[in-house]
């Protein structure tokens, strides 16, 4: 089981995230138009810089809904190797059986 504080953490990213989403997008418009004067993409950085780290989409981690585990992440499952490979063998994933050649 990871840190409880990691995964806290983590939410709160999340939710910040979704928070300045509308905004950071806006501003990051701005700043990436090139018909838009150069003084005004400028000031759109400035303010783009203002925001809270924990804003930006890239600070977000994928971590194991079950364990909270960062690392060998399933992005389709939504859960880590070892998270899936307890389940698998309990039977808790239907469909999926232990796999011998």
């Amino acid at each position: 089981m990871a840190k409880k504080s990691a995964v806290e953490k983590d939410k709160r990213r999340r939710k910040m995230v979704e928070q300045y989403a509308v905004r950071r997008a806006e501003l990051k418009a701005i700043a990436d138009d090139k018909d838009v004067p150069m003084e005004e993409r400028f000031a759109a950085r400035l303010k783009l810089a203002e925001l809270p780290r924990n804003s930006s989409k890239v600070r977000v981690v994928n971590r194991c809904q079950v364990s909270g585990r960062p690392r060998g992440y399933y992005r389709k499952l939504k859960m880590s190797r070892i998270a899936l490979r307890d389940l698998a063998s309990s039977g808790q994933i239907p469909g999926m059986i232990k796999s011998s050649w």
